[in-house]
């Protein structure tokens, strides 16, 4: 891809960055969704799993979409927003009900432009939303040492984010405010959605559930 292409790119993160909501922005939370994807071959599975929210013992999921489509952007860093959004715009249109809060499987504000997946979708949806992302892409921390505790994420002198170890012998998960949801809220909702795995339960379900689809492809 062109240089110009990636600028225009860069220009489009910058515009939407702008339109960002960084505090809460949402009523009493009935439900939560997780939205990941799987990949096969050239083609994107996106799924969307929306849950109650309630003590994670007793949750219940409301709701499963799925889409997939051929991937229609190439896989560059920081521009995954622009691969994976389109597929996780339609598995949306999908669902009869809308959740209150979304958890993506990305970065929030937590990149190097401030506009992750989560933050892009969250834009595009008008929704509150929370990157929680598997693996790190920006700012800097202090590595947290037991299970349950946070570590601040921090850029250019200001926080991002955190990092929550969620589970002994885990890598810890990297939480960003998407849109419309404050720092400390990203944090407060993303604890009450474990259930004693890495991630929070809307987003393992749904990561299960975009892998289920993928195999299920498989055997066709």
């Amino acid at each position: 891809m062109s240089g110009r292409k990636l600028d225009s790119l860069i220009d489009e993160q910058h515009e939407l960055a702008k339109q960002l909501v960084l505090e809460d922005r949402f009523g009493a939370i009935m439900t939560v969704a997780g939205a990941d994807q799987a990949f096969l071959g050239d083609r994107v599975i996106s799924a969307i799993v929306v849950c109650s929210y309630r003590s994670m013992d007793s949750m219940y999921i409301v709701e499963r979409a799925h889409h997939v489509s051929k991937a229609g952007f190439p896989y560059i860093p920081t521009f995954l927003s622009f691969r994976e959004a389109p597929p996780i715009l339609h598995a949306w249109k999908r669902l009869r009900n809308e959740p209150d809060i979304l958890l993506v499987d990305g970065q929030g504000i937590a990149h190097p432009r401030g506009i992750g997946l989560a933050s892009h979708l969250g834009v595009l949806l008008d929704a509150p939303t929370i990157g929680i992302a598997k693996s790190w892409l920006f700012g800097g921390f202090r590595q947290p040492k037991a299970v349950g505790r946070a570590s601040r994420l921090t850029a250019g002198g200001r926080q991002i984010g955190w990092v929550l170890l969620t589970r002994r012998g885990c890598n810890p998960i990297y939480i960003s405010p998407g849109n419309k949801v404050s720092i400390e809220s990203s944090l407060v909702i993303t604890r009450r959605c474990l259930a004693g795995h890495r991630l929070p339960e809307p987003s393992r379900l749904a990561h299960l559930h975009a892998n289920e689809v993928k195999q299920s492809l498989r055997e066709e």
